[in-house]
């Protein structure tokens, strides 16, 4: 379906890519740069002797007026026929050109518009850095189109004018892993070499992630035994990956052998090391020691980060010790460390759960005076929250907020509120809910119609509503 309203755009661009490299081979363009009366002009005195400040590259590098225009272009039809226009003014497209337009319509899922100019990359043979390459295969494994983006990485250096590094193999080895292709990750992985790719330290950790994702904590420790085999460098990546493992395992003291060993071989331990150890240590209920932990690391010369003072404000959260929470707020506002959305929403979230969705509206009245600004994911658990209590009214005004700040509801949002309304007898409210609904192309389950024909079938203004939007709906 979204392909085929896509259809037409391929032949856009082979046409004016076509025109384009027509009007290239048929003229040339030189340019010539001069200054006058430079030499004339030359002061008697100076009058400082201040070396001359060094200009930068960018500050050096000529603006290019389309890639400027591209940025304003908020859909792909509009960039495509931008990229036209510039091209029957004799524009001279090259490199930054085709790639900023594949990275717009990559963001914009027009994974049709890419193959496009991927080929036309091809076929006039532009020299392209890596770096595009890497970021259409991150692109299509994103959207799961693996096998396009292996497609991408075994043309590159064959059909395309660019060399792989082991930048492009760690690329679409990690698009396997996430894609749960493990068969076809670990062939590629042992078929490295035979590819001229020397395995780094990236690569294993991949291979590592992969394995102690599935469980496989011995397939696991068999790579990492390869890696010091084959004297390829560990980094704090690759032992934060089984301290996690063991952690969440509840093996902390395998967990904390692993940590020493890491000290020994002269790998620093950073902020996320602290936090695993210290969130293996509250799932074993020894919340005292992480957070004697937290405040160790300084002396350690690794400054605690917002995700350590998540895991203790999640354990406290999860006990239910709301003012131990709040206290860590404070805490972490005196040591000049600036408290960010998903603290907040740590806490708004268990306040919701436990029906306290006042307290939590509270919370997020707070964090707004505090200068952070609630994201989707906030909005979302106190709407629920008060519609949890069955206080729609209040659950409206949140939706209000929501909206007005650009975010947008869960489907599953939309009708919790709507049938509590509805159940008040809200019939102005629920049609406004039904129309913000329509904007976003969104619409009730057969469920919640059904409670809605129910409620207020005695309402002829309503059930007209209601059937207009169920017809609508299809």
């Amino acid at each position: 379906m979204i392909f085929s309203r896509l259809k037409p755009i391929g032949p856009r661009i082979q046409s004016c890519i076509e025109d384009h490299y027509l009007t290239l081979f048929d003229s040339k363009h030189s340019h010539s740069y001069h200054s006058h009366g430079f030499l004339h002009n030359k002061p008697r005195k100076k009058l400082h002797h201040e070396r001359p400040h060094k200009p930068t590259k960018n500050q050096l590098r000529r603006p290019i007026p389309f890639l400027n225009d591209l940025k304003q272009c908020e859909n792909p039809a509009e960039a495509l026929s931008l990229f036209q226009q510039y091209n029957e003014m004799g524009f001279k497209h090259d490199y930054p050109s085709y790639a900023s337009l594949v990275y717009k319509l990559a963001r914009a899922k027009n994974y049709e518009g890419v193959d496009a100019v991927l080929d036309f990359i091809r076929k006039y043979d532009i020299k392209c850095q890596e770096a595009v390459f890497i970021a259409v295969i991150q692109h299509f494994g994103k959207a799961h189109l693996v096998d396009k983006a292996v497609g991408v990485f075994r043309a590159m250096g064959r059909l395309y004018n660019c060399v792989r590094t082991v930048k492009s193999f760690n690329t679409i080895l990690n698009v396997l892993v996430d894609n749960d292709r493990v068969i076809n990750a670990n062939e590629l992985f042992r078929d490295a070499s035979k590819m001229g790719f020397r395995l780094n330290s990236v690569s294993f950790n991949i291979l590592i992630k992969m394995w102690l994702e599935k469980g496989e904590w011995d397939k696991g420790r068999q790579v990492f035994d390869e890696m010091l085999e084959r004297e390829v460098e560990p980094t704090t990546v690759t032992y934060n990956c089984q301290i996690g493992f063991l952690c969440k395992r509840g093996d902390i003291d395998e967990a904390k052998r692993f940590f020493e060993d890491m000290a020994k071989k002269g790998k620093k331990p950073n902020a996320v090391t602290y936090a695993l150890l210290m969130e293996g240590l509250c799932s074993v209920g020894e919340y005292n020691s992480a957070k004697k932990l937290m405040f160790d690391m300084e002396y350690q010369g690794c400054k605690a980060q917002l995700v350590n003072y998540g895991v203790l404000m999640s354990d406290l959260a999860r006990r239910g010790l709301i003012d131990e929470a709040r206290g860590l707020l404070t805490e972490m506002k005196k040591r000049r460390i600036k408290p960010d959305v998903v603290m907040y929403n740590i806490l708004i979230n268990y306040l919701c759960n436990e029906g306290k969705a006042t307290e939590g509206y509270k919370v997020l009245v707070d964090m707004q005076v505090g200068g952070c600004e609630p994201n989707a994911a906030t909005y979302r658990m106190v709407v629920d929250g008060f519609c949890k209590i069955g206080d729609f009214e209040r659950g409206l005004k949140v939706l209000n907020a929501m909206l007005n700040s650009k975010h947008f509801p869960r489907i599953e949002t939309f009708c919790y509120l709507v049938i509590g309304l509805a159940k008040g007898g809200k019939m102005d409210d629920v049609c406004f809910v039904l129309e913000e609904m329509e904007k976003r192309n969104m619409t009730l389950n057969l469920d919640s119609w059904e409670i809605l024909v129910k409620y207020f079938c005695e309402d002829h203004k309503v059930v007209t509503r209601l059937l207009i939007d169920i017809t609508s709906s299809g």
